[in-house]
Order: structure tokens, then C-alpha cells, then sequence
């Protein structure tokens, strides 16, 4: 028969990735959005004939409730979430209520309504934080440092509890950083790739940005999805460290860049103490030997080629946007 996977958050980027890959593999494929008239379906446009999209929001439980009874998924990835780090600072609240009880809403509906469900919970790098240790693994203590890496650890730890207290097939993907040309432009990947497309084209003259020295593990979301699946395959539940088990940092990402259109980045990045985390994560670092070993899963896009791709669709994207206002 054919599977049915309930994706939460399938509008994001790894919502659209997560949403090709299951296609493909001849899943019938359930993305849950909230009911909004502002619904952006810009990465999943391309894929509203094949995909059923049905009302829900984590912040309501009977709704998380109905969808499990009336969808009956064999799998749920859950990747809603308030997921922009600076956001969180400004909107705690919001960000706990969503990214932390709203994965207890899920699990309790599941919980509710049929244990057989297999659950993938999208944890985060930034519960590492203050890191203890380099690099980071499933053992390394946690010690985040935004209202975000608090939430993320709170469902990161309800997902474990469920697990254990009800037996539920439920795993957590502990993902360092993931990027693609579907990334939000709120994000500093995204922006510099925006912005180098924008000052290429004579559009503007110079992007503001905060801690050039902050260095992250970056790799492909494309790839990543593929690990969000295997994970849900494995006879048993567990959580694994996603990375590329490579860092970069900001002005490293800059740097490639901006040479990739021959302009020296120096020229053009402005340093604004706005963009300043009231408490700066320095440096994420993964170890994914767990899952290379159990999942058989590796990066596979190196970061040179992940900086490039995402200023070519930007060039693409800022040349059309402007052909279009012609």
C-alpha cells in the first residue's frame, strides 16, 4: 500500500525538499499549512498537484488531533517551527509556544490516536550553543544561547521523553546548517547571496551584516531531507547528528561569494551592530559518524558548490524580478 507522511512546516524550505524527495519515492504526501491569507506556497507551487494540503497549526491541539484521525499517516515530520534565531529574542513567547509545546501538540496527537505512527522531530544545532566541545555529537551537552536553541531543546527532549514513556517510534534529527537557494532572505546565507546578485546587477552598493567571524556548519537541504527519511526507516527510534562535519565562517561565505561574480567582498559588507546577538553563538562544528555508520548517510554537496548555487538562482531570481518590472 502506499505510504502516507504528514509534513508540518511543508511551506519552508525543507518542508518542499522533504516533500520532492517523498514524491519520488511514491509516498502520498499530506502538508499541513495554517489557515492564513498570506500562505506563501512559492517553494511547493510546482508541487500542489501532487501533494493534499490540509488546515492546522501547532498552537491548537484538536486541530494537530483531527488531522492524525482523519489523515491516518504512517509517518509525520515535523518541521513547523519559529525558526529564525534573531526573531526569537524579540518574540520568546511566541517561539516557545510554537517551537517547543507546539512538538508536544503533535506527539500528544499521535499519542491520541495511533502509536504506530513513525515521528521525525527537527532539532537543531543551536542546542549546542556555548558548545563544550569540538566537534559536536549525539553525546555533547547542550547549552544554547537564543529563546530558538531554548525551545529547540525543550522539543528535542519531549520527543525523547515520548519515546520512552509510551514507546512511540519517534527520532530527532539534531541538524547543523542547511541552506539552498529556497532559504529565506531573513537568513545571512540567503541575504548574502541575495545581496551579491543585487550590487552584481547595479542594484545596490553594499549588504549590512553582524559577526563575520561566527563559524557554522553549512551543507545542502536537499541532502539533508534524506536523512530526515532514513531515520524514519530504521527499525528503532534514536536521534543523530546531521552535518557536514566541516566549518566556515561568515566572511569565509562571503568571501566565495562574491568572488564567484569577481567582486571583492571588502568593497561591499558593511558591519552593523544591529545584527548582533545579544548572546552569539561563535562556532558549530557536527559529527555525523553515527549517521554515516547506522543510516548510511553522508553530505554530499561540497560548500563551495553550496555558496555558488545559491548566487546563481539569486542572479536568476533578481535578473527576472527585474525583467518583469520592465
Amino acid at each position: 500500500m502506499t505510504k502516507r507522511a504528514l509534513i508540518t512546516g511543508i511551506t519552508g524550505q525543507d518542508g518542499s525538499y522533504l516533500a520532492e524527495l517523498l514524491l519520488a519515492k511514491g509516498y502520498h504526501v499530506v502538508g499541513m499549512v495554517r489557515r492564513s491569507s498570506t500562505v506563501n506556497f512559492e517553494r511547493i507551487g510546482h508541487l500542489q498537484d501532487d501533494i493534499e494540503l490540509v488546515p492546522g497549526d501547532l498552537l491548537d491541539e484538536v486541530s494537530m488531533i483531527q488531522i492524525m484521525r482523519s489523515q491516518r499517516p504512517d509517518e509525520v515530520y515535523n518541521l513547523a517551527a519559529q525558526s529564525f534565531v534573531q526573531t526569537s529574542f524579540g518574540q520568546p513567547v511566541l517561539t516557545g509556544e510554537t517551537t517547543a509545546l507546539g512538538v508536544t501538540r503533535v506527539l500528544d496527537a499521535i499519542r491520541l490516536s495511533d502509536h504506530e505512527v513513525r515521528f521525525y522531530q527537527a532539532s537543531s544545532s543551536e542546542m549546542f550553543g556555548k558548545v563544550v566541545e569540538v566537534p559536536q555529537s549525539e553525546s555533547t551537552p547542550f547549552y544554547p544561547r537564543s529563546p530558538y536553541g531554548v525551545a529547540k531543546l525543550y522539543g528535542h527532549w519531549i520527543t525523547i521523553n515520548y519515546r520512552e514513556s509510551y514507546g512511540m517510534h519517534a527520532s530527532s534529527g539534531i541538524l547543523f546548517n542547511h541552506e539552498s537557494p529556497r532559504r529565506g532572505l531573513e537568513f545571512v546565507t540567503r541575504k548574502i547571496a541575495n545581496g551579491v546578485a543585487r550590487i552584481k546587477l547595479g542594484l545596490d552598493t553594499e549588504i549590512r551584516l553582524g559577526n563575520l567571524d561566527a563559524q557554522r556548519d553549512w551543507g545542502f537541504a536537499g541532502d539533508y531531507v534524506d536523512a530526515m527519511w532514513r531515520m524514519l526507516q530504521c527499525d528503532e527510534p534514536s536521534d543523530y547528528v546531521v552535518s557536514t562535519d566541516e566549518t566556515h565562517s561568515v566572511r569565509e561565505f562571503c568571501e566565495v561569494a562574491f568572488g564567484h561574480v569577481g567582486l571583492e567582498w571588502s568593497d561591499h559588507v558593511v558591519i552593523d551592530e544591529r545584527f548582533f546577538r545579544p548572546a552569539e553563538v561563535e562556532l558549530l562544528v557536527g559529527d555525523a559518524s553515527r549517521a554515516r555508520e547506522i543510516l548510511g548517510w553522508q553530505a554530499t554537496t561540497p560548500f563551495v558548490d553550496l555558496v555558488t548555487m545559491m548566487v546563481e538562482a539569486d542572479l536568476d531570481n533578481v535578473a527576472r524580478q527585474q525583467r518583469n518590472l520592465a
